[in-house]
């Protein structure tokens, strides 16, 4: 029941109807929560995807609790090296990153970043992502040459798995 609910919040997220996913983001929450405890994987899932909804909605105050909560249940977990971690890292850069907050951002998506290279390989497809979320805070912050580097690299990851 937890994971429809989830699933049927995502549709309506994607719908841009934020009023209708909230709610069932919350049920969903209280579910896996009640049902597997608080510390479970699919309870940071759930709390992960809720702060999406908030950060979609400009409502950051509100998602930067879920994406930490969501973080240190899957690095408790999982353990600080797993992709799952990499994902919470990176999601919780983008926060700062979209509010400017550079300086918080950037040691995640390093830390997402280098995660991912051991965990998946140097070219996996979600490495490129990581090289280009990264790139665009060096573009952000005018540091172009570095952006360049990771972009270029990011580029030939995607080339070959085409």
């Amino acid at each position: 029941m937890a994971t429809s609910l989830n699933n049927l919040a995502e549709l309506y997220k994607a719908q841009g109807d934020y009023a209708k996913a909230e709610p069932l983001y919350k049920r969903s929450l209280a579910i896996f929560e009640k049902a597997l405890g608080p510390d479970h994987p699919h309870v940071a899932t759930s709390l992960n995807n809720l702060a999406e909804l908030y950060k979609a909605q400009g409502d950051y105050a509100k998602a930067e609790p879920l994406y930490k909560r969501s973080l240190a249940i899957r690095e408790k977990a999982f353990g600080p090296d797993h992709p799952d971690v990499a994902t919470s890292l990176n999601n919780l850069a983008q926060l700062y990153d979209t509010q400017g907050g550079y300086a918080k951002a950037e040691p995640l998506y390093k830390r997402s970043l280098a995660i991912l290279e051991k965990a998946l390989g140097p070219d996996h497809p979600d490495v490129a992502t990581s090289l280009e979320n990264l790139a665009a805070l060096y573009r952000a912050t005018r540091r172009i040459a570095e952006a360049e580097a990771l972009e270029k690299r990011a580029a030939r990851i995607r080339a070959v798995r085409r």
